[in-house]
């Protein structure tokens, strides 16, 4: 309601500034899969045919899909341009399967990130969901889909110590430049992110930058402005429950507001546990 009805209003009049910034679209599973009992801020899956629609949205709204490096550019080269990345989290076979010929049908590329651990020769599965193997991998590089780390396991890494983390950051590097023959330089960090903890996402991108890493997408709510930190990259949740008007309000700028309660609601909780519980655990 306070996007389609406040915000986007305030954006279509130029009161809110929605210029120069890109989406970055966060998606997960493509199947008909309606996820009962999960509200639809939670949500994680798009049905294919929501999915067609909004990949058409986009065209119809005038924008081009590009993959993360190269928005990275558009963007260092102050070209302008009506960009959008869309993302895909955890390396669901539905991508391979659903996904991939809407996007190939609609002229639309995307960029996958990997939890190596379920991505194998052979078929595995993650939250109970079959994963692409190396194979399939291999085909959507070759039709120009990029690819990304999302560590090996998916595990929470804020509740992990330095060096396990370390670890998760770079064995599932290595594995997909292995697998692909490429450079990986781009990293999706698993389950919310730690954005009210100023230590933690410090010593994060300065880990991941000394691994090789260029970049860092998050939940933290969002589009991407010229300026903004490349390992702290924010992205627009979007599921089956957004349609025509909800999403084109978050591509134009009409959703960033909600990026002010998420943080306060993170920093509440934060300040109500005392602090930080597990900073011993990260510093050993």
């Amino acid at each position: 309601m306070v996007t389609l009805y406040l915000t986007r209003p305030l954006v279509e009049m130029g009161v809110v500034s929605g210029e120069r910034a890109v989406p970055v679209l966060m998606y997960h599973g493509i199947s008909d899969d309606h996820e009962p009992g999960v509200s639809p801020y939670y949500k994680t899956n798009t049905s294919p045919a929501v999915f067609e629609q909004q990949m058409r949205t986009l065209a119809e709204q005038g924008f081009r899909s590009v993959t993360v490096d190269e928005a990275a550019r558009i963007q260092q080269q102050n070209r302008a341009e009506k960009i959008v990345v869309i993302t895909f989290d955890d390396g669901f076979r539905d991508f391979y399967d659903l996904a991939f010929p809407i996007l190939k049908k609609l002229g639309h590329t995307a960029t996958m990130f990997l939890p190596t651990a379920y991505i194998s020769d052979s078929r595995r599965e993650f939250k109970g969901k079959e994963c692409m193997t190396w194979q399939e991998v291999r085909a959507l590089k070759a039709q120009g889909i990029q690819f990304g780390a999302h560590t090996v396991n998916h595990p929470k890494l804020y509740q992990l110590p330095w060096k396990e983390i370390e670890t998760e950051l770079a064995l599932s590097k290595e594995q997909i430049e292995q697998e692909l023959g490429e450079r990986v330089t781009s990293f999706a960090y698993p389950y919310a992110f730690p954005q009210e903890d100023r230590r933690f996402t410090k010593t994060l991108g300065e880990m991941l930058r000394g691994q090789g890493y260029r970049n860092c997408h998050t939940t933290v709510v969002g589009r991407v402005r010229p300026n903004d930190d490349p390992f702290f990259i924010k992205r627009l949740p979007v599921n089956s429950c957004d349609d025509q008007a909800l999403l084109a309000a978050k591509l134009k700028g009409a959703y960033d507001w909600l990026s002010i309660p998420q943080v306060c609601v993170r920093r509440t909780r934060a300040w109500a546990k005392g602090g930080r519980a597990q900073t011993s655990l990260n510093l050993a």
